[in-house]
């Protein structure tokens, strides 16, 4: 079945529609732009930019008032052909907002498949957000921040610029947040720490229980120790169980640039507590 387009909606010579996509009434879609099948664009949103390229997958659905696809809000931005690359059945309700790359870093910003962002939050130029994502309302993240897979980001949260959260963590709602976020976590605050790990969310995803106590202890080690974070990661080492899972927490560890969001000397309770 061929592409269906209100009438009133305005599409520029560069746009490519795949099959059974749907464009509601009073959409603007302008630049190179490429729609995959099924797509379905409501009506007033503003898709693509005169200067960038948009790539969106297939099953997408995209709200009315969204703007995706429109430039970075970067002074130094030029009108460079940047990209924003989006990948398959992903949401973007009401209002909610994707910029292009600057050219800064590899010049894309990138939202994995299955996600869900909900009205009014915005992702900044240069994000990386990776699979199965959750965003509620009016979060927003500044430019360079990098979501990984799985991760649920409650309302009402902001992300300094080039922040990370790492797989399968869990982001309280009204949380600000400048430092990185362990994966397998939950945080939440102004500044946002890591508060407990996140057992409900791990046993839903299907990770074993032995699984799930091995990432808490580790965890646990990390908050509650009194040495550096260098003598915890070495604890960890010696008294966790090996695995894949265990192996990608150290590493992100390792590799954070703009440190671990933990706080030292966090009640035991509070990792401890039925509720997680």
């Amino acid at each position: 079945m061929s592409a269906k387009v209100h009438p009133t909606s305005i599409l520029s010579p560069d746009v490519e529609l795949g099959p059974d996509v749907e464009i509601g009434p009073y959409c603007m879609i302008q630049g190179r732009v490429k729609i995959g099948r099924g797509t379905l664009i409501e009506g007033h949103a503003t898709v693509g930019s005169r200067s960038g390229i948009l790539e969106i997958g297939e099953n997408n659905h995209i709200s009315p008032g969204a703007v995706i696809g429109g430039p970075p809000q970067d002074i130094s931005y030029k009108g460079e052909p940047t990209k924003l690359i989006i990948g398959s059945n992903n949401v973007f309700r009401e209002f909610s907002t994707v910029n292009i790359a600057t050219s800064k870093g590899d010049g894309i910003t990138e939202v994995g498949h299955n996600c869900y962002f909900m009205a009014y939050t915005h992702v900044g130029h240069d994000c990386k957000i990776g699979n199965n994502v959750v965003v509620a309302n009016d979060t927003h993240m500044g430019g360079h921040c990098e979501i990984q897979d799985n991760v649920v980001i409650g309302g009402v949260c902001a992300f300094n610029q080039f922040t990370k959260v790492g797989r399968n963590a869990f982001v309280a709602g009204s949380s600000v947040v400048n430092k990185d976020i362990l994966p397998f976590s939950r945080a939440h605050g102004n500044w946002a720490v890591v508060r407990a790990t996140n057992k409900v969310g791990l046993l839903r995803k299907g990770f074993s229980k032995d699984e799930v106590q091995n990432l808490h202890k580790a965890i646990r080690i990390l908050i509650m120790s009194k040495g550096t974070v260098e003598e915890s990661l070495a604890r960890i080492q010696s008294e966790c169980i090996s695995s894949p899972n265990l192996d990608y927490l150290i590493h992100f560890v390792k590799s954070s640039k703009r440190g671990i969001a933990i706080a030292r000397g966090v009640k035991a309770e509070s990792l401890d507590s039925s509720e997680n």
